[in-house]
């Protein structure tokens, strides 16, 4: 199954999203340069459905599992909200000796914590890495660490949002030139599926396949590998030689919970 039956169905009045880049919304650039994302995109579909929903997103990139767990989920359970999206330990699988078992033990004690003050959470097992430059090799602790977030989400009966099972999430067309973080239909496409596991109603499927695409010729590839190693891959590194986190000094973009207006977000064609 792409994704768990909702566990309830009363209106949704408050939503906090709280993890790191990935629900920070990198690389939805909206028309004004601020950061869109699937749980902005979700939020938006809530308050279609519950008006006057209050929304906060405490998500900043880079940000590890234990960093979330200290700078954000103290929040979110002061908050009480009806729902948390929680997705973290991304950046964790990616440091050498990583361990899964040993994360997903710490992520359950957040849910544990989330589920006892009340609050329905979104657990979000990740895409599939298979052919991913830069993350293929860590697709085996991916795998791993999923399973445990399943087995969490079914003990603690939490909603899942199964992004492994997207296929659509495997063409190049749904992550942006980093090739890290999700394109604006990326995200749009996990906001469907987040929605749709919530029981709401949707326009669109977020399992349809893309159009098809002529392939690029292995000049093409070669010419857009050297292009990405320069602009992504070289700072990347740089920063982990130094310790550094492209989430250093940040805090998340809507810090309290606010009401939010209803406007969808747009999805720049690709």
């Amino acid at each position: 199954m792409a994704a768990s039956p909702p566990v309830a169905r009363a209106p949704i009045k408050s939503f906090i999203a709280i993890g790191d880049s990935f629900t920070e919304g990198m690389n939805d650039v909206l028309p004004d340069g601020s950061m869109g994302g699937w749980a902005d995109r979700l939020a938006r579909r809530l308050a279609l459905a519950s008006p006057g929903l209050s929304y906060a997103n405490l998500a900043v990139r880079g940000k590890l599992l234990d960093q979330i767990v200290a700078d954000q989920l103290g929040r979110a359970l002061d908050a009480a909200p009806d729902l948390v999206g929680f997705s973290a330990g991304g950046n964790d699988l990616m440091r050498p000796g990583s361990d899964p078992d040993d994360l997903a033990a710490r992520y359950d004690a957040a849910v544990a914590a989330l589920r006892d003050g009340g609050s329905q959470v979104l657990v979000f097992p990740g895409a599939d890495t298979h052919g991913a430059p830069l993350l293929q090799r860590m697709r085996g602790k991916v795998a791993t660490y999923n399973e445990h977030l399943r087995a969490i989400a079914l003990h603690r009966e939490c909603v899942v949002v199964d992004l492994w099972a997207m296929q659509a999430l495997r063409d190049r067309r749904a992550w942006s030139a980093d090739r890290i973080h999700l394109s604006a239909e990326g995200h749009e496409r996990v906001a469907l599926l987040a929605a749709q596991s919530l029981g709401l109603p949707v326009e669109a499927d977020p399992f349809e396949p893309w159009p098809l695409q002529d392939a690029l010729t292995r000049a093409e590839q070669r010419h857009e590998n050297v292009q990405w190693a320069r602009e992504y891959l070289v700072p990347w590194v740089g920063r982990r030689l130094r310790g550094r986190s492209s989430g250093d000094g940040m805090v998340g973009k809507r810090p309290a919970l606010e009401p939010l207006p209803v406007e969808p977000l747009p999805v720049d064609p690709r």
